[in-house]
């Protein structure tokens, strides 16, 4: 693991801290909790967000709904 350093405000590092004391975990163990619950939301945002930006700017071309769903099996 790399160290990595971090400025938290005051009430989210009291938050931490209580959580650490009242649990028994270390700070460090929620806040690699915490990052890691929220990586993949942020990846997939960024990701949706270059989809978008790319599709207004006719970089990809958009598929039709009803393909996607006969491509997958979803059809009526």
């Amino acid at each position: 693991m790399k160290p990595v350093a971090l400025r938290l405000p005051d009430e989210v590092s009291r938050r931490l801290q209580r959580l650490a004391d009242l649990t028994g975990r270390s700070k460090t163990f929620y806040m690699i909790e915490a990052i890691t619950e929220h990586l993949d939301d942020l990846e997939d945002l960024y990701l949706a967000e270059q989809r978008l930006i790319d599709s207004r700017a006719a970089k990809s071309p958009a598929v039709p709904l009803e393909d996607v769903m006969k491509r997958y099996g979803m059809e009526d």
